[in-house]
């Protein structure tokens, strides 16, 4: 596995996929950067305790935003673990409950109607390639995931980042996650 780009196998089956696009989006703003890069540049000063338990695997707009995924345990399968995203203006939120969730997400089509027509021909591509791999196929509307395990998931990062924030990064997340609740 020397050569994958990472150690899910989910995702080097994605990095394949936008490989063979040739430079096209499939979904508004999102593009596989280098797994687990150093998320010093856009965090500043959080503790590695915080950083050590993101792994960035893409940008999620085109200004810089980008998804990770949160080691919220220690289970193997890093595929089931939340995706975390992280505005380049400073929002957070848990995106989805898990890599799948977020492939279903990225199928849903886009607002935006110059979008709908410049990602029309890869978007069909990624919809055949999510059907062919995992079975799966767009959202109907992207609120039908699951709002209380989301709603978890952000209660848990709180508490996670509670643990060991200073007072000034843990009122940014509650702020972020627009949470007003006790963490400890």
């Amino acid at each position: 596995m020397r050569d994958a780009y990472s150690p899910i196998p989910e995702l080097n089956l994605l990095k394949e996929f936008e490989n063979s696009l040739g430079g096209q989006f499939f979904a508004p703003g999102f593009e596989l950067i280098e797994y687990n890069d150093d998320l010093d540049w856009f965090c500043g000063d959080a503790p590695d305790a915080y950083l050590d338990r993101l792994i960035p695997f893409a940008y999620a707009t085109s200004s810089g935003s980008f998804y990770a995924l949160w080691r919220c345990d220690d289970r193997t399968d890093l595929a089931t673990l939340p995706v975390i995203f992280f505005g380049d203006e400073g929002d957070l939120w848990v995106e989805a409950c898990n890599l799948r969730e977020l492939f279903k997400l990225l199928a849903t089509e886009p607002d935006d109607s110059e979008d709908r027509a410049r990602l029309a021909s890869a978007r069909q591509r990624y919809l055949m390639w999510l059907q062919h791999n995992f079975g799966l196929t767009p959202l109907d509307n992207p609120d039908d995931v699951d709002g209380e395990v989301l709603a978890e998931y952000t209660r848990r990062f709180a508490v996670w980042v509670s643990e060991f924030a200073s007072g000034d990064l843990l009122d940014h997340v509650l702020s972020a996650l627009d949470l007003d609740i006790a963490t400890s």
